[in-house]
């Protein structure tokens, strides 16, 4: 079976490769010919754990392709997937000009028929769209060529992609033609061989299954966020709180951890592209966009605390920020909690010395030579006034304490992951703050 993938980002690469590993024939497009080159030399976009080298084995057995020409990919295909970014307009809207242009770029070339798929995050009515802007095109060549439209959204966990894909908890495919359900189920044979569940329905319900899922997550981490700061005020322990009621099987133990607040590429942008949904149909979602407040809020809560500890004065002081991503195992800085506490800390004239065992890169292209970056966690210790932990990468989570002492200027940690026990870091002699907790 042969497919296409557009968009060499993080889902579509990660798409692309996965169905390759079970022996599907895949080319994936993007018109970034720089990327493409660097793909075809086996250096890629973005870092997730083990993709790499399945993109190797993959391309290196003629399973995997890359390239710039749309019109030879799908000469040959039985779906193409369209998977390029969405990002989110002024108003919060997704911005679809990448999904419609493929959508038009599909038209202008198909020659027979074709299962086009979106798998970008797209709101209700997008696959409605892309048939209109598909059709437009062939109306424009006079040709009449079957073709079906499908929504099939992704529930890919960054830093953990590959898993999920191979084994994913269920997949979910919008269609409204029986010959699409026929070749998506074909496509998926190989990932329900283990008994993972493939749910069809029709398509607006795929399309907001997506938007559902990410905005119930999110409400799930803000709520927590919210909880542990009452905890603090109240002398409660959040963790404490935390253990009682994940063990609710109602409830789960998953997306309960309070933090600095969410980021990434879809939680945000999800969460506000249904707001704008509804708000569009005259619905305010009410419990969402108290969602989002929190999680800008919470954005904040460790600078407040920083703040609050220098009476205010953080002029001239210098802080050493472990953890850049928005959370482990990516260098994905998107809505990263990291950018706001930096942003602060530099506006209120401090200096910042960062380090991150991915993400460095990404954040010179976002940010800059606004803060220093160190290539040893320890190493960014040196002569700092205080240590932030914004990132919850394993490396973080055992250091070595009498090299963390000897090295800063004051034994003071702000730690937005709760990573350390607060009775630990007493008997160390450090002031130690973290989220939900009252420990100063």
């Amino acid at each position: 079976m042969k497919i296409t993938v557009v968009g060499t980002g993080y889902v579509g690469l990660v798409t692309g490769t996965c169905f390759a590993e079970v022996g599907v024939d895949v080319t994936c497009v993007d018109i970034d010919q720089k990327k493409i080159d660097n793909l075809n030399k086996g250096i890629l976009p973005i870092y997730e754990p083990g993709l790499e080298e399945m993109v190797s084995r993959n391309a290196l057995k003629k399973r995997l392709h890359f390239s710039t020409a749309l019109p030879e990919s799908i000469k040959d295909s039985e779906v193409a997937f369209i998977a390029v970014g969405t990002p989110p307009d002024e108003d919060g809207s997704a911005d679809l000009k990448y999904v419609l242009a493929v959508a038009a770029g599909i038209g202008q070339h198909i020659e027979k028929p074709l299962v086009v798929v979106t798998k970008s995050t797209v709101p209700v009515t997008t696959a409605e769209k892309v048939r209109k802007a598909l059709q437009a095109e062939l109306d424009k060549r006079g040709v009449k060529i079957d073709f079906y439209v499908a929504s099939n959204p992704e529930f890919l966990k960054e830093g953990a992609a590959i898993e999920d894909f191979m084994k994913p908890d269920r997949i979910v495919v919008g269609t409204d033609r029986t010959e699409a359900e026929e070749i998506m189920r074909k496509l998926y044979k190989p990932f329900l061989l283990n008994g993972h569940p493939i749910i069809f329905m029709d398509i607006p319900s795929a399309e907001m299954t997506k938007y559902a899922a990410n905005a119930m997550l999110a409400t799930k981490i803000s709520f927590m966020n919210d909880v542990a700061n009452l905890c603090e005020i109240m002398g409660a322990d959040v963790n404490m709180v935390r253990k009682g009621i994940g063990s609710d099987g109602r409830i789960g133990h998953k997306f309960i951890y309070p933090g600095v607040g969410y980021g990434g590429s879809c939680f945000p942008k999800d969460v506000k592209a249904l707001i704008k949904t509804a708000k569009e149909q005259n619905y305010n979602m009410r419990i969402l966009n108290a969602v989002e407040e929190v999680n800008e809020a919470q954005k904040e809560v460790l600078f407040n605390k920083v703040r609050t500890h220098f009476n205010n004065n953080l002029k001239g002081k210098t802080f050493a920020l472990w953890g850049l991503s928005f959370k482990p195992k990516t260098d994905d800085m998107r809505e990263a909690p990291s950018l706001v506490i930096i942003e602060k800390l530099l506006k209120a004239g401090a200096n910042v010395v960062a380090y991150d065992p991915v993400a460095m890169h990404e954040a010179q292209r976002i940010i800059g030579d606004t803060i220093a970056y160190s290539t040893d966690m320890y190493d960014s210790l040196n002569g700092a006034d205080a240590l932030l932990i914004v990132t919850e990468w394993p490396e973080f989570r055992s250091p070595d304490f009498e090299e963390v002492t000897k090295r800063l200027n004051s034994k003071v940690i702000f730690d937005g992951r709760n990573i350390f026990d607060t009775n630990d870091m007493k008997a160390l002699g450090y002031s130690y703050y973290c989220i939900g907790i009252k420990t100063n």
